[in-house]
């Protein structure tokens, strides 16, 4: 059951204040449906190895005061206990605070949390009503469940990187960890669907979530197997547009930067065409509709480049802007950290932390009219930094027995 609000820490605030999850796992795919948990104000309490934590806590070549700045934002509003799950103490303290928690989120390798006797039909004889999210590679069934499984191998047999990319050469990566992140919401879908159906729809009872990284990153691919089932074509690599799509493309300034235009739909090319003061484009029979341009995006595309040469990307992002065109620069973080919009929606924040002073970090999304999302704290600076305040006050250990476990390694 959600928490009394005389038990909620009354930092954490948002649609899911009241929600107490652990989470037992490292590095990103895992941690990330926590972060997006502890975000909207469930109690998210992650389980971390003794002394050494999660390896994220060292990830990244950039760092500050000898930092990971990625911690910060994959751990806000998390509170850290340690375990050493490979004891009997270790797993009896985490068994302890599943049976008070609404869920829990993994990502072992499949079959570790069985190993340790700590898999779904123990916990769910623990605590019945236990919402069991379990993200890995392959998922849990099926041929390829026992091999390990990380983001670029998932973007990859899930089709994201083959039709990523220029064609005739290697697929490249989105230089951050796609796959993962791309599970992690998938996984926040299925935890919130299984507490409604527990709590709302009158379910009453717990059930496992399996969340897989190649499943993720397949369900992102559109239309394309159906494509492939009736027609026998295989969709791929098209560079920086969309093939048989246009105008939806890069296209250069004068500036030397590039922006992206966006105006297939033909009601919005008419009012492209009008900008560029060439009208007669839309009634064009080569352009005119969308199948028409299509089938003519390069000559398209060109000529639209032709008029952006003489232009920089500010003076299109205007001219185009005031007629309701889809336009946009190529961002770098530089730019969207000193960008007005990014600013005026809160999705560059400054927070203040006791390792890195004040830090911009990004934003919450969505935003609620009401009772949204917010940042209390940047996370925990240590690893087990909360071992007293969860296992002393929610469990009842005594100064003297954490010490003991300490002493002992089991936390």
């Amino acid at each position: 059951m959600p928490l009394d609000p005389d038990d909620r820490d009354p930092r954490l605030k948002g649609p899911l204040a009241g929600l107490r999850i652990i989470e037992m796992g490292q590095l990103l795919a895992g941690p990330f449906t926590g972060a997006r948990m502890a975000e909207f104000g469930a109690e998210v309490i992650k389980v971390e190895p003794p002394v050494t934590g999660d390896p994220m806590r060292n990830w990244g070549h950039h760092r500050y005061k000898d930092k990971s700045l990625w911690w910060p934002t994959l751990a806000r509003n998390k509170k850290s206990v340690t375990a050493n799950l490979r004891t009997e103490k270790g797993r009896d303290l985490v068994l302890r605070l599943l049976a008070g928690a609404d869920g829990l989120i993994e990502n072992f390798k499949p079959g570790t949390l069985e190993k340790w006797g700590l898999g779904p039909d123990e916990l769910l004889t623990v605590n019945p009503r236990l919402i069991i999210v379990r993200v890995s590679g392959f998922g849990q069934t099926g041929p390829y469940a026992p091999r390990p499984g990380f983001a670029s191998v998932g973007e990859a047999m899930g089709g994201l990187r083959h039709i990523n990319g220029f064609p005739g050469e290697a697929p490249p990566r989105m230089h951050i960890s796609l796959g993962d992140t791309l599970t992690g919401m998938f996984a926040v879908q299925g935890l919130m669907m299984a507490l409604y159906q527990r709590d709302a729809l009158g379910g009453g009872k717990g059930q496992v979530v399996d969340a897989s990284i190649l499943e993720s990153c397949f369900a992102l691919m559109e239309g394309t197997l159906s494509e492939y089932d009736k027609t026998g074509v295989v969709r791929d690599a098209s560079g920086t547009g969309l093939a048989n799509v246009s105008p939806s493309n890069l296209f250069p300034t004068k500036d030397d930067k590039w922006v992206i235009i966006a105006a297939n739909f033909d009601p919005m090319f008419r009012r492209l065409c009008t900008a560029m003061g060439q009208p007669e484009l839309a009634d064009d029979e080569r352009y005119a509709t969308h199948l028409a341009r299509g089938h003519n995006a390069g000559e398209l595309d060109a000529l639209i480049a032709v008029w952006t040469k003489r232009h920089t990307a500010q003076e299109i992002d205007e001219i185009l802007g005031a007629h309701d065109v889809v336009v946009g620069p190529i961002y770098t973080i530089a730019d969207i950290a000193d960008d007005p919009h990014f600013k005026a929606r809160g999705m560059v924040r400054t927070v203040e932390s006791e390792t890195f002073g004040a830090l911009k970090v990004p934003g919450i999304t969505p935003i609620f009219s009401e009772d949204g999302g917010d940042i209390a704290w940047l996370g925990p600076e240590t690893p087990g930094e909360h071992n007293r305040e969860i296992y002393g006050g929610l469990l009842g250990c005594t100064d003297a027995e954490l010490d003991a476990l300490t002493d002992e390694g089991v936390i």
